[in-house]
C-alpha cells in the first residue's frame, strides 16, 4: 500500500507537539529527519494508547487494538500511519514482536488493572515503555546490541515515574499500578485506593519506593548513553533529565501523589536542560564504562532486548517477591 509519507510525518509532528511536551523539548536537539521518525513512533504509540483510553466501552477499545494488530501483521490494509511505522521498524531491523509487546501492555489497560507485585509492575513497564526505548534505538541510530538493555531501562524508568505521578488519575479509571503487595505492606490495599479511602501516608510510602526503583533504572540508562551517536545523544540526555525531574519533585513533596498531579515548571525544565548539557559534555570527556546490571532484567529476561546475561537463570514468578526486591534495590 502506498501512502504520503510527508503527510504522515506532518500529522505525527502535530501530535507530538500537542501531547508530548517533554519529548517535544528534547526534539529541539534532534536532526530534522530523526525528529520526523521519532514523531511517527510517538504517533503510533499514541494511536495504540488512545484506542483503549478513548474507547466508550472496553469491547470497543479491544476491537480497535485488534484492528491495529491486523494492519501490522499485513492481514488488513494498513492506514498510512501504521504502514509508515511498520516500514520504519523494518528499516531499523526492529522486530514486530516489540510492537506486539507494546500492544499487549496497552490491551491490559482495557479492563480493571491491579498488579500483584514488582514482577508484574516491571513487565508492564517493559511492554508500554521499554519497547519504546527499543524503537528509539532505531530513531537515534544506536545499532550496537549492547545499547538495547540500557534503552529498556530508560523506558522503564520513565514509566515508573508516570505511575508514581498518576496514582490518583489512574485509580479514577479503575487502574492501580502500585504493586498490591507493597500496598499491603504499607497498611493499605488496591481496593482502598480504588475506593478513595487509602491513607495518603501509606500510598506516599509506596510511591517513594517506586520512585527509588525508577532512580536505579535512570542511573543504568545514564551509563548506556555512550552507545548513542553524538548527533542524537543530547536529545535523549535532555529527555531523561527533564522527565526524571518529575519524580524528584514528587519526592520533595514526600511522595504525596494524591495531593494532585506533579508538574515541573518551565524554569525548572530549563535548569534541567542546562544540567543535561553539562552531563553531555562530562560524558564526552569521561564516558562511563559500567556494564549493564543483569539483575535489573530478572523479571523481563524472556522479552526482546533484555540483558542476555539474565536469561540463563531468571525466574518470573508471582507473589512473595517484594521483600526480596527491596533488599536487592535499596
Amino acid at each position: 500500500m502506498s501512502y504520503d509519507r510527508a503527510r504522515v510525518v506532518a500529522e505525527s509532528r502535530a501530535t507530538l507537539a500537542r501531547h508530548a511536551r517533554t519529548f517535544d523539548l528534547a526534539g529541539w536537539f534532534l536532526p530534522a529527519e530523526r525528529l520526523d521518525e521519532a514523531a511517527v513512533v510517538y504517533a503510533f504509540c499514541r494511536l495504540v494508547d488512545d484506542a483503549v483510553d478513548l474507547a466508550q466501552a472496553p469491547g470497543e477499545g479491544l476491537a480497535a487494538i485488534e484492528a491495529i494488530e491486523a494492519e501490522l501483521a499485513g492481514a488488513a490494509a494498513a492506514r498510512p500511519l501504521v504502514a509508515c511505522y511498520r516500514d520504519l521498524l523494518a528499516g531499523w531491523g526492529v522486530p514486530l514482536q516489540v510492537a506486539r509487546e507494546l500492544i499487549a501492555g496497552v490491551r491490559a489497560d482495557a479492563g480493571p488493572v491491579a498488579l500483584p507485585d514488582d514482577a508484574a509492575l516491571l513487565r508492564y513497564c517493559y511492554q508500554v515503555a521499554g519497547t519504546v526505548g527499543l524503537m528509539m534505538c532505531g530513531v537515534i541510530g544506536a545499532r550496537d546490541p549492547q545499547a538495547s538493555p540500557f534503552a529498556l531501562d530508560l523506558g522503564i524508568a520513565m514509566q515508573l515515574t508516570n505511575i508514581a505521578r498518576d496514582v490518583a488519575e489512574d485509580a479514577a479509571r479503575g487502574r492501580v499500578y502500585l504493586p498490591a503487595n507493597r500496598l499491603d505492606f504499607a497498611g493499605t490495599s488496591t481496593e482502598a485506593l480504588l475506593a478513595g479511602t487509602a491513607g495518603r501516608e501509606a500510598v506516599a510510602g509506596v510511591v517513594l519506593d517506586v520512585l527509588a526503583l525508577a532512580e536505579r533504572y535512570y542511573a543504568s540508562a545514564e551509563a548506556g548513553m555512550r552507545f548513542i551517536p553524538w548527533r542524537t545523544r543530547l536529545a535523549i540526555v535532555v529527555a531523561s533529565r527533564v522527565y526524571r525531574a518529575i519524580g524528584l519533585r514528587l519526592r520533595r513533596r514526600g511522595g504525596d501523589a494524591l495531593a494532585g498531579r506533579t508538574v515541573v515548571p518551565a524554569l525548572e525544565k530549563a535548569l534541567w536542560t542546562g544540567a543535561a548539557l553539562l552531563a553531555f559534555v562530562r560524558g564526552a570527556i569521561r564516558p562511563p564504562r559500567e556494564p549493564h546490571d543483569p539483575k535489573l532484567h530478572r523479571f523481563i529476561a524472556d522479552l526482546p532486548g533484555a540483558d542476555a546475561g539474565t536469561r540463563r537463570s531468571a525466574r518470573v514468578t508471582r507473589g512473595g517477591r517484594v521483600l526480596e526486591l527491596v533488599r536487592e534495590v535499596f
